[in-house]
């Protein structure tokens, strides 16, 4: 009989006994909701990425939300966005009541292409939302240039981006610190660190971290910190609309660890990422990723584009039988049922626009992205030898 191949994950989380150890301290201690290991975990994450404050909070989704809300985004209005990325980040703009305005992608970095901002900016705009998409930073420089000759806030869903950095005015610095007004971030299984879920914002404007903590608890006045250590009886009010937004002790707690691992786990990825380039080269027709001279990703995702002549889902049928998982190219938000056409624009008149479900003539770049592009096996623990038969797999499909 002969022995089952063990397949290749695309991701995995790499924790271990000191996670463990940590999510011990809050279970044992008895605080297990947001407290002391949250504060923790957001000073250490603003000491290393750089910024003034950071707020913890239950995913990057509500991360988002929170965001917008702070800049002013309300019902009828518009944010600029991609429609080429994970669908929370269109959500999050709904859930303000506003439009996602979806501008195309750059074929090269898979980001939002700079040059098409302006021409989609109106009276109704009121935010640019960009994604660091699959951890390569997007262009900052030209973004925030053309954001603030409009007087527009720019909010960056760093989702995939932990410890991607940039190169600002000659340093190199992390993203997150935050360049732009807010930064967010997720801790799901599928980024480079994880909380098991997660999410967190960093900004520099103080007066947005003391509304992000009303609102991720309810809009309550006094934190629990505070009330459950006051000497004297203390009653909290509600003066505004809140959420339950909340990180628990136990997830902050695994997260200082993982904190502590990321420049391992980065280092490793962006070795393991060098060799697909190095190793994948060769194949006609194959594109790979693009790395500016001003960018260096963590690679949470590499993701790769196929010859013209290989059809997407065969190749990634033939590599799961294989035993090599693999997934498909960054979703579309305009394509999806939950975005009838009513539900997001172009930027072009809707007397004018001839978009459809599923197809847009603005936004060829991100229908391409997703339909012939594929994402590898990428994680600390693989080993090289994984990384081979992944190559080898990927080559003797696309060759024949």
């Amino acid at each position: 009989m002969s022995e089952k191949i063990q397949t290749i994950p695309i991701a995995k989380p790499w924790m271990g006994e000191a996670e463990a150890e940590a999510a011990k301290r809050p279970i044992l201690a008895g605080w297990v909701t947001q407290g002391p290991e949250v504060a923790a975990f957001e000073q250490e994450f603003a000491a290393y990425v750089g910024a003034n404050h950071a707020c913890a909070v239950s995913n990057c989704t509500t991360a988002l939300h929170l965001a917008l809300l702070a800049v002013g985004v309300q019902p009828g209005d518009e944010v600029i966005t991609v429609s080429h990325s994970y669908i929370a980040t269109a959500n999050s703009i709904r859930y303000c009541g506003a439009i996602p305005v979806f501008v195309d992608i750059e074929p090269q970095t898979y980001n939002i292409n700079p040059m098409l901002i302006e021409d989609v900016i109106n009276e109704r705009t009121r935010a640019i939302l960009i994604v660091h998409q699959m951890g390569m930073p997007c262009d900052l420089k030209v973004i925030l240039s053309i954001a603030r000759s409009h007087n527009l806030p720019v909010i960056e869903d760093a989702a995939c981006a932990i410890a991607s950095e940039i190169l600002w005015d000659g340093q190199w610095e992390k993203i997150g610190k935050p360049h732009g007004d807010i930064a967010c971030f997720s801790f799901h299984p599928r980024k480079v660190i994880s909380t098991g879920d997660g999410g967190m914002l960093t900004t520099n404007n103080p007066e947005w971290d003391k509304q992000f903590r009303l609102w991720r608890q309810h809009g309550m006045s006094v934190p629990d910190t505070v009330r459950h250590g006051a000497k004297q009886v203390i009653f909290e009010s509600y003066p505004m609309l809140g959420y339950n937004y909340r990180m628990t002790d136990i997830q902050a707690a695994v997260g200082r660890e993982q904190l502590k691992r990321l420049p391992e786990i980065v280092e490793r990825r962006r070795y393991l990422a060098q060799r697909y380039q190095q190793m994948l080269a060769d194949v006609p027709g194959l594109k790979l990723p693009t790395e500016p001279q001003w960018a260096k990703s963590n690679w949470q995702s590499f993701c790769v584009r196929l010859p013209e002549k290989c059809d997407q889902v065969q190749v990634m049928q033939a590599m799961l039988d294989a035993g090599v998982s693999t997934r498909r190219g960054i979703m579309c938000a305009h394509r999806e049922p939950a975005y009838s056409i009513e539900a997001w624009s172009c930027g072009v008149d809707s007397d004018a626009c001839n978009c459809e479900l599923g197809k847009c003539q603005r936004l060829t770049e991100s229908e391409q992205a997703q339909e012939r592009a594929i994402i590898l096996p990428l994680f600390h623990q693989m080993t090289e030898q994984e990384q081979d038969r992944v190559i080898e797999l990927l080559k003797s499909t696309i060759l024949g």
